[in-house]
């Protein structure tokens, strides 16, 4: 039991870096596995990139500064699928937590150019778990990344050595 502990902690502490590796990872192997059933299918697909971020990377999502430290003053912009759509106005809803979402709020995000909003966020200086957020408009519609909505850690800004 306390090696399935100790692993389900690993995966809920991992960096932004070392999940965006193990996608890429992921993805440069499925993409090998494809290309050996085209070949035997005798078709065949633009070769891929070793190294390569796999293009649903780019969700439209930007958050600045990564990482997150408690007190940071963070800011998300969006231009995903909601403004794709057209839609007047878009609304981060955050929290905080690990699984638990806590403080959650529904923040107006600012149109700042054709098909993208801004907001800014405070992180408190006594957040030292998880950000997590997906978007909204004023129509109802959502988008929470697939039901994995976004989330960052956020460090306590100590050097651990």
């Amino acid at each position: 039991m306390a090696g399935i502990i100790d692993w389900v902690t690993k995966r809920l502490n991992r960096t932004d870096v070392e999940v965006a590796s193990e996608m890429a990872r992921t993805s440069r192997a499925a993409a090998r596995s494809r290309d050996e059933d085209l070949r035997a299918e005798g078709r065949r697909e633009m070769p891929s990139v070793e190294g390569a971020a796999p293009a649903s990377v780019d969700d439209g999502v930007y958050v600045k500064p990564t990482p997150i430290t408690a007190g940071d003053s963070v800011t998300v912009k969006y231009s995903g699928l909601l403004a794709e759509a057209g839609a007047d106005q878009v609304y981060l809803h955050m929290g905080y937590g690990m699984g638990t979402w806590n403080a959650v709020s529904d923040i107006p995000m600012a149109r700042i150019g054709p098909g993208t909003f801004e907001a800014r966020v405070d992180v408190p200086l006594e957040q030292t778990s998880r950000f997590h957020f997906c978007f909204r408009d004023d129509a109802g519609n959502w988008d929470n990344n697939d039901g994995r909505d976004w989330s960052y850690e956020i460090h306590n800004g100590e050097l651990v050595m």
